[in-house]
């Protein structure tokens, strides 16, 4: 019996490593298939929108109230009127000279306008407008009406009060810008003009006994 040749040898062995190598190849293309996977891409979160809180508006502000004295007289030119302004506060004079008068008083707004009031149902309205104070006044039964201009000294308002040969006297004056002085003085409730005042000191001479008529400030 003979032999296989080295030629079928060859040739077995030939099959042999065909048959491994192509096993070789399947198994690794599986297994690059199976191992594989496609990553998709993460989206991206948008940052959240920054809060900015507005600065606080300033707070407006407020005008001062008008300061000072106004002087003058009504517009038929029967009466005088005085207002005396200082913080926010306002003491008003209306007097004829002979024997009709008021004391009032009241609050000033910021814009500058008052409603003041006194004895008798008297009311004063105005407002001041840079250096002048117009308005109305109705004051004994009558209606006044007037534009009066800020008072340099000594024009002003001056009361005084005091005991006069056991009588009670109260006295009111307004100096008005020419110089000229409207008043009253009441001897225990009974009203006659007033005697003029130093304008300098405020002294004044009441059945023989000196007085002395200070500024009036609210």
């Amino acid at each position: 019996m003979k032999r296989p040749g080295p030629l079928l040898t060859l040739l077995a062995g030939l099959l042999l490593g065909l048959f491994m190598l192509s096993l070789n190849a399947t198994t690794g293309t599986k297994t690059a298939s199976s191992s594989y996977q496609e990553e998709s891409p993460t989206p991206k979160s948008s940052p959240a929108p920054t809060k900015t809180t507005a600065p606080p508006s300033p707070s407006p502000s407020r005008t001062p109230a008008p300061t000072g004295v106004y002087t003058g007289r009504t517009d038929d030119d029967s009466s005088a009127v005085a207002v005396s302004l200082k913080g926010g506060k306002a003491i008003a004079y209306f007097c004829d000279g002979h024997n009709i008068e008021s004391w009032l008083k009241g609050d000033v707004e910021d814009d500058g306008s008052m409603r003041l009031t006194g004895a008798d149902g008297a009311k004063l309205t105005g407002t001041v407008k840079g250096k002048r104070l117009g308005g109305s006044a109705d004051v004994g039964g009558g209606h006044y009406t007037f534009t009066i201009d800020k008072a340099n000294k000594p024009s002003g308002l001056y009361r005084a009060n005091s005991q006069v040969a056991g009588a009670r006297i109260e006295g009111g004056w307004i100096i008005l810008p020419n110089g000229k002085q409207v008043g009253i003085l009441t001897r225990d409730g009974k009203p006659s003009a007033a005697p003029a005042i130093d304008p300098d000191t405020g002294a004044v001479t009441v059945d023989g006994q000196q007085l002395t008529a200070r500024p009036v400030t609210p």
